[in-house]
């Protein structure tokens, strides 16, 4: 996390040296601190119908308007044939040949590291896509998967020495990923591949960092050292699928929120209160540097595909959720179908599509992306927004907090259970109720009453 003052501080410069490339790209985008950034999360393949770069990149405009400054796409890398997972543990060698072509099996499950998918279009496309969110101010990071490949890379007939083998001699999955195969990271020249064929995507497509798939399952000196080495070519973004605060002293920018997302899941269950979240907040305050970023989220591919949509899992307290990830410290993440209340899960190792109807939660995400965007006191990062527990007199239920920067506040107040709360604050003053626009004139002890999982952001007239 020391390295993202510097990356912020040579943004400009970075940029300049590296706009144009081999590829002739041009890139336009502007230095912004990460601080009040949202992420979005894109599956090129399930994002569209078309299921390609092109119908993607026409979107991005839109993305804009939901505060979006990092694209994170999930892998856009061939996808291995050998073993390739139809459904569950079901290989395609298992499925008739009239019907293999419509399962594209695992995105994690890559053939060649410099590929693209060629559903999803051309290198030329995927360059295309870049320009245009550089061009709209926002950072692209691809999906990496460092940990295993498919069966048919090409280091599995050249390079055997690069995998992990069991007592037998054999090659091996790792967990029950039987589609892939894990890699040796012991043997030094696969690391040095695996190195070089990151840094190809930075100077030949000029993108702008990582999301690591598994991070926690590559050797740490690996991630310090490829982070090291990538940045002498240009400041890079990484973001790794872990919560482990150890690789964020000099690998990783963000790490993800498992903690409090489950324990949403557990407030709304009734497993968990508001005095659960306050424990959280208090330990990654003092267990973790003052500069980490967590990513938070109520939905990502994983959860939606194998454990539920939000719906399934907050069902009416989708959006007091969703307004909490903007609003707590962090980062927010918006998963591609969340701004078009997707309500379903999407398959994943088959094409699947979601409809682009704009319904409630497009107006609540812009609402949201335009005040984590232009409000400082939600900043995040390295120059984080104080946070400030506000008491109420039903604490176990009632989620009240003060967020402050440079003479910003915004409040956050809800009520995080199924049952109404009437309760009393202990704070006066005249507020703005953002999402309504509303004023709100509050006196301490004035007696509230909030419906379940109702929620107000304030913010200062």
């Amino acid at each position: 996390m020391k390295k993202l003052i510097s990356i912020l501080g040579i943004l400009v410069i970075s940029f300049q040296m590296t706009a144009q490339n081999k590829k002739g790209i041009t890139n336009n985008y502007k230095s912004s601190a990460l601080d009040n950034a949202v992420i979005y999360e894109a599956n090129i393949r399930q994002y569209s119908q078309e299921g390609t770069f092109n119908a993607f990149t026409k979107d991005i405009p839109k993305l804009k308007k939901l505060g979006v400054k990092i694209i994170w796409l999930m892998p856009i890398h061939e996808v291995g044939m050998k073993n390739r997972k139809a459904y569950g543990n079901v290989s395609i060698e298992q499925i008739p040949e009239n019907e293999k072509a419509k399962y594209f099996g695992s995105h994690y499950s890559v053939k060649d590291y410099r590929s693209v998918t060629p559903n999803y279009g051309t290198q030329k496309d995927f360059d295309k896509l870049v320009q245009t969110a550089h061009k709209n101010g926002m950072y692209v990071i691809l999906d990496w998967v460092a940990n295993h490949t498919a069966w048919d890379h090409a280091w599995m007939t050249n390079h055997p020495e690069y995998y992990t083998k069991g007592k037998d001699g054999k090659f091996v999955s790792p967990f029950d990923w039987t589609d892939v195969a894990d890699l040796n990271y012991d043997n030094p020249e696969m690391r040095k591949a695996m190195l070089e064929d990151m840094k190809y995507w930075i100077t030949d497509h000029n993108i702008d960092g990582f999301r690591c798939d598994v991070a926690m399952e590559v050797p740490r000196d690996f991630w310090d050292n490829t982070s090291a080495e990538l940045n002498k070519v240009k400041p890079v973004f990484m973001l790794m699928e872990a919560e482990q605060p150890d690789l964020m002293q000099d690998a990783f920018d963000m790490q993800y929120g498992w903690t409090v997302h489950h324990i949403f899941n557990k407030i709304y269950k009734g497993e968990n209160t508001v005095k659960d979240f306050d424990a959280y907040i208090e330990k990654v305050s003092t267990s973790n540097e003052a500069d980490d970023i967590y990513m938070n989220f109520t939905s990502n591919h994983d959860e939606n595909s194998w454990n539920g949509t939000e719906y399934e899992r907050l069902n009416d307290a989708v959006e007091t959720f969703a307004a909490l990830t903007f609003i707590m410290p962090g980062m927010p993440l918006v998963y591609n179908g969340q701004e078009y209340d997707l309500n379903r899960r999407l398959k994943f190792f088959e094409k699947d599509q979601f409809p682009h109807t704009v319904g409630k939660m497009m107006a609540v995400y812009q609402k949201l992306g335009k005040l984590k965007s232009e409000n400082p006191a939600l900043n995040g990062g390295k120059s984080a927004a104080a946070y400030k527990r506000i008491q109420t007199s039903a604490d176990d239920k009632v989620l009240a907090f003060q967020r402050e920067a440079k003479g910003k506040k915004v409040i956050y107040l809800g009520n995080l259970s199924k049952t109404a709360q009437e309760f009393t604050v202990g704070f006066d003053g005249k507020y703005l109720d953002y999402m309504s626009g509303k004023e709100v004139i509050l006196t301490k002890g004035q007696k509230l009453g909030f419906k379940p999982w109702e929620y107000k952001i304030l913010t200062v007239k």
